[in-house]
């Protein structure tokens, strides 16, 4: 039995197909222009190449003559062939004969899907209407090194991903390279919203979203980096000082990230002693934003600036795998009583390292859910002492005080939270 549409279902067809040509075709008559030379195909026209389509395969539900779409689109391709040859002199471009090609496919699925068919007649019309914003954020707004690196950016997630075996490699000491390659991943799209954020944002909000973002990369190397500017007088003291303060916020916030990719059951018995943590170091940047240097506006492009540091990200993925693989051989020589102190005294390098080695040993059941815990917290807590550390050294006493207190105060937040949820 040949499949038939119901009347009521046909007629919601055409009703979407018909709402579909009149959005598409009243943004394409408001750019046809009034002179004679005007383009082809306005409103009318696309709202019955959109009614065609639809109509078209209605029929061929109802009498199984896929010849009818076929026919109709080719009478809408010579159409758009036949004005594009019209206004080639005046307009070489295709835009408007290929949006009334999509809009008659739009009529199409109009007739047996609807939904799907207006809410893409709703995107297209979108995308024909932001003409002007795209042009300009594609030749004024977006500098060369922002395109290369989003290119490479999307080369990387789209093309190399996939290529990369999944599950553990016995010859990597039970490394996963597909889970390094999402850490990779992870930091560079970190790297870039901080990016745009920064190139949204005035200098007060920018010193802050440097901080952040920076905190992302590392935050200990945010640290030393803002306190030698401010001893050197490269920053402002109150500005780098913000920035430094800033990086703590990223801390639990991307060991949490991190954990997701290794155990994500683990990351959720952590959300306490993460969301405390973060507050904390919030509450330490908030009290020093008002401080800044007062708003600039925001920041244009600075010329040859990368918006993705992949040295950075590769290094950081470098030692995580270093560390995990460190760890899980601690766990195998000197048993799971040893996870907590060799991460401890690892995580005085590299937090993350060492909160994602404690998670892929949870995800493979060589490292209880108490101990994990207990040694997520230990390992940050570490890293905090160390950043206070680095946070003297390189800025002085003055800038160290309140990034020790808000890296401290932050720590014992995070203590109370797995105190409070150490039964669960």
């Amino acid at each position: 039995m040949s499949p038939t549409l119901e009347f009521p279902g046909m007629v919601q067809g055409l009703a979407a197909a018909l709402g579909a040509g009149l959005l598409v075709g009243l943004e394409r008559e408001r750019r046809k222009g009034e002179s004679r030379e005007r383009n082809a195909a306005g409103i009318r026209t696309f709202s019955v190449a959109s009614l065609l389509g639809a109509l078209a395969q209605s029929l061929n539900v109802q009498l199984q003559q896929p010849s009818l779409v076929l026919l109709g689109g080719l009478m809408v391709m010579l159409l758009g062939v036949f004005s594009y040859l019209r206004s080639l002199q005046r307009d070489p471009g295709v835009t408007t004969e290929l949006a009334l090609f999509t809009t008659y496919v739009i009529g199409v699925l109009c007739a047996v899907a609807p939904l799907q068919g207006g809410g893409l007649a709703v995107v297209l019309a979108g995308l024909l209407a932001s003409r002007t914003q795209l042009h300009r954020f594609s030749t004024r707004v977006l500098t060369e090194a922002e395109l290369h690196d989003g290119l490479m950016l999307a080369a990387f997630s789209l093309v190399a991903l996939p290529l990369i075996p999944p599950g553990p490699l016995a010859a990597l000491g039970g490394l996963n390279l597909r889970q390094i390659a999402l850490l990779v991943l992870l930091l560079l799209g970190m790297q870039a919203a901080g990016h745009v954020a920064l190139r949204a944002f005035g200098e007060r909000a920018g010193m802050v979203l440097t901080g952040v973002f920076g905190g992302v990369v590392s935050s200990t190397a945010t640290i030393a980096t803002m306190g030698a500017k401010a001893r050197h007088g490269e920053l402002p003291a109150r500005a780098a000082l913000t920035a430094a303060v800033a990086s703590t916020v990223a801390t639990w916030t991307q060991a949490e990230l991190i954990l997701l990719t290794q155990s994500p059951e683990l990351a959720w018995h952590l959300a306490a002693p993460a969301a405390l943590g973060t507050l904390m170091a919030a509450a330490g940047t908030l009290t020093l934003i008002w401080h800044a240097t007062p708003d600039a506006g925001p920041a244009g492009p600075v010329a040859g600036a990368r918006v993705l540091q992949l040295r950075e990200a590769l290094l950081v993925a470098g030692a995580l795998a270093g560390v995990s693989w460190l760890v899980r051989a601690a766990s195998q020589w000197l048993g799971p009583e040893a996870v907590v102190a060799s991460a401890s005294l690892s995580g005085m390098v590299d937090a993350h390292a060492s909160a994602a080695a404690l998670g892929g040993l949870y995800s493979s059941g060589d490292l209880d859910l108490a101990t994990a815990k207990v040694g997520v917290v230990a390992v940050i807590t570490a890293n905090s002492v160390s950043r206070a550390v680095v946070a003297a050294s390189a800025g002085g006493r003055q800038f160290a005080l309140p990034v020790a207190a808000t890296l401290l105060s932050s720590a014992a937040a995070s203590w109370l939270g797995w105190w409070l949820t150490r039964a669960l």
